[in-house]
């Protein structure tokens, strides 16, 4: 069973000519949507597609660069598509993405009053592996991001380390590498300044040289250009492209 990767987007937060970094995973006849931030609906309608050929969505934290573009899919999905779409997240972030996210324009008295009036959600345990489809799994490995604020890395299939968004942490990664034989990284990169919030290139460059060279580089700033050939072993993720895994 074939299982690929295509970016919607690369760029962080606030990158323009990247997008925002979100995912499509794809096994031989199932397509799960990872993350869905504010540029998901454009960056799927470049590419030829749109939320009807997603199975499910999964959500790693709470921000609109990850959750943005939740309301529009909802809304295709209940109008359009006549579909309630699978929605994988952690059992810590189902309420507050409905009350601090959702609630505002989704809320139709008598019709939405919560996220099941509009989505199949199916609630994560961290640590826990979950069948997402036949090619499929997924666990949860909580990291540190915003101080407060619940957010989540992914292990895939028991060999891919997809990081979302969180601050440098060499442990976790020495040891996926090391005792869980993780064979690939996709992982953030903050290319300047500070990682108060973000892993920093500088911090990743850090990294023993058998991590980097499985490491791909993602969520980057729109000045990338000017760090290719700078980041030792790893290399950066691209845009739409598609990767087989």
């Amino acid at each position: 069973m074939s299982l690929k990767l295509q970016m919607l987007g690369t760029g962080s937060a606030f990158a323009k000519k990247y997008y925002n970094n979100n995912a499509l995973l794809l096994d031989d006849d199932f397509t799960l949507l990872i993350d869905c931030g504010s540029t998901a609906p454009l960056a799927l309608h470049e590419m030829g597609r749109s939320f009807n050929d997603i199975d499910a969505v999964l959500i790693t934290h709470i921000h609109a660069d990850h959750v943005g573009g939740l309301e529009e899919l909802a809304f295709m999905m209940k109008m359009k598509f006549k579909r309630r779409i699978p929605l994988y997240i952690g059992e810590a972030l189902a309420a507050p993405l409905w009350d601090h996210t959702l609630r505002g324009g989704l809320y139709q008295q008598g019709e939405i009053s919560c996220l099941e009036d509009i989505f199949d959600v199916r609630p994560l345990k961290p640590g826990v592996k979950a069948d997402i489809s036949k090619g499929i799994t997924v666990e949860l490995i909580q990291t540190r991001h915003i101080p407060g604020k619940d957010s989540y890395s992914l292990y895939l299939n028991d060999r891919i380390f997809y990081s979302a968004d969180m601050v440098f942490d060499p442990e976790l990664l020495n040891k996926l590498v090391n005792e869980r034989e993780c064979e690939l990284i996709l992982h953030e990169c903050q290319l300047q300044g500070p990682g108060e919030v973000h892993t920093t290139l500088q911090e990743l460059l850090s990294l023993p040289e058998h991590i980097q060279q499985r490491t791909y580089l993602m969520h980057y700033s729109d000045d990338v250009q000017d760090f290719v050939g700078k980041t030792g072993e790893m290399e950066f993720v691209e845009q739409q492209k598609i990767y087989e895994l």
